[in-house]
């Protein structure tokens, strides 16, 4: 293959992963299970032909890699410049709870459990959901829980 075309198609399926695991959501980055590492190490695979082709060259690997490369850095320069492309690579911190109340269907739309809430929960020594402040999944997946300051 020429190497324009390792280029062009290291570019195509950056961006659609990209846009793919954008859409599954925040939980899918930040919270790994066994399942979910299975995902990731199947979607390499799936791919793998995609950007390949039928050439197994040195140099296309090579090309393939470093263009890969060069689009992270250069969605991470993008992001670190621009809100609005910050915002449409990371996402944006979700509120799950405020003053007390958890807001369930938030959790279901983000694809949490009571548990992964009352996990966070635990790790930020809140003991009872009426004492959550607030509470958001930041845009790496994980839950930020501020408990209430004691009376």
């Amino acid at each position: 293959m020429p190497w324009w075309e390792f280029v062009l198609r290291a570019v195509v399926v950056y961006v659609v992963l990209l846009a793919l695991v954008r859409v599954s959501g925040k939980r899918t980055i930040g919270q790994f299970t066994p399942f979910d590492m299975i995902v990731v190490v199947l979607l390499g695979t799936a791919v793998q032909n995609s950007l390949i082709g039928e050439d197994v060259s040195l140099l296309g690997g090579l090309i393939l890699a470093a263009t890969l490369i060069g689009l992270n850095w250069l969605v991470g320069r993008l992001s670190a410049r621009s809100r609005r492309v910050e915002e449409l690579v990371e996402g944006v911190p979700v509120l799950l709870a405020r003053n007390g109340k958890v807001y369930e269907h938030v959790l279901r739309k983000q694809s949490l459990t009571d548990t992964d809430l009352d996990e966070a929960m635990r790790e930020a020594g809140c003991t009872d959901r009426s004492r959550i402040a607030v509470a958001y999944l930041e845009t790496d997946g994980a839950i930020t829980v501020v408990p209430r300051a004691e009376d």
